[in-house]
């Protein structure tokens, strides 16, 4: 899995991006279920899949507080 790139969470809006982050909590869900169950032994993707949603919380952050001031 590509790390998503943050031009283009940029360009999405605050409801996409909620949106993708609640699908990257579910797919690193699925992953840590599938490490424990050792149907796979994938671990950059669960660094990937973490990073992404640190990526998306910052820019969600960023978002609101332009929208603040």
């Amino acid at each position: 899995m590509k790390p998503l790139k943050i031009s283009d969470l940029r360009e999405k809006s605050v409801e996409d991006l909620e949106q993708m982050l609640n699908q990257a909590h579910a797919d690193l869900f699925t992953v840590r279920r599938d490490l424990v169950f050792r149907r796979t032994t994938d671990l950059a993707g669960r660094k990937t899949r973490r990073h992404d949603i640190a990526r998306i919380k910052t820019i969600i952050t960023e978002k609101q507080k332009g929208a603040k001031a």
